[in-house]
């Protein structure tokens, strides 16, 4: 095959597992700095995406089309850059069901990766605060689009959860089939700015939109704020580890890679 050619979607399972194997023998240290990075790069996707949105009518196609080509960026510096994003790792399902790394393993992976995340994405709405730029249009973005999600009702926080990570999924297995950094950019922006377009839950993202709207004024019920990130990040689990990892995995069989 021309090295150059894409990797057919059998091959993607097998480097998945592979993956999904050297993510969950990754030392804490590791792990956890790789989390907090991972956090801080959806933070700077979803900053991007409130500066872009900013004074503009949310609800409008094209606007909010742009809004998730920028929140793109996230994803973009996750995968490219290299970090552990508790979303994408919903694909390490497919080499548990295998038995290559234990349940154990996987959760171990999903609990530090997901407090990682929380405190790079949370550090860097700290960080947006002190420098003054949530004081202005942007700081009202975060704010409404805090204010509406804390606002959700759970099954509809955890469907768009569901949904969400599907993309979210798809887009990092899609970067698994690419040769070249400008494959995988490609491969992530089309899905991401689908989910962004669609008004889908990404918990990574809200765990960055929360502390920044608290911090630009917003008036949260810290209910409705535990209760958006619980059912999202459910949802996420489903979307991502049924929707995509065991689906892929059904359809491929055991792989080794």
């Amino acid at each position: 095959m021309d090295s150059h050619d894409a990797y057919k979607p059998a091959e993607i399972a097998a480097l998945i597992e592979s993956a999904g194997v050297a993510k969950a023998a990754l030392p804490l240290h590791r792990m956890l700095t790789l989390a907090m990075l991972a956090g801080a790069f959806i933070g700077f996707g979803s900053a991007f995406w409130c500066m872009t949105m900013a004074g503009a009518d949310p609800g409008f196609g094209p606007q909010r089309v742009l809004g998730g080509v920028v929140f793109a960026l996230g994803l973009i510096l996750v995968v490219v850059g290299g970090a552990e994003l508790f979303t994408g790792n919903a694909l390490m399902v497919m080499a548990a069901v295998d038995r290559r790394i234990t349940l154990g393993a996987l959760l171990r992976n999903w609990g530090i990766v997901y407090i990682g995340n929380f405190v790079g994405a949370a550090g860097l709405a700290m960080a947006f605060g002190l420098s003054g730029l949530l004081d202005g249009p942007m700081g009202e973005m975060a704010s409404k689009a805090a204010s509406a999600k804390a606002a959700l009702d759970p099954l509809e926080a955890f469907v768009r959860g569901v949904l969400c990570n599907a993309l979210v999924c798809l887009a990092v297995w899609l970067s698994f089939a690419a040769r070249s950094s400008t494959d995988k950019i490609l491969a992530v922006l089309w899905p991401v700015t689908a989910f962004v377009t669609l008004g889908l839950e990404h918990s990574v993202a809200n765990m960055f939109l929360f502390p920044a709207g608290f911090w630009a004024g917003a008036t949260l019920d810290p209910a409705g704020v535990a209760g958006n990130l619980i059912w999202v990040t459910l949802g996420n689990v489903v979307g991502g580890a049924g929707g995509v990892a065991l689906a892929y995995r059904f359809a491929y069989g055991a792989m080794r890679g």
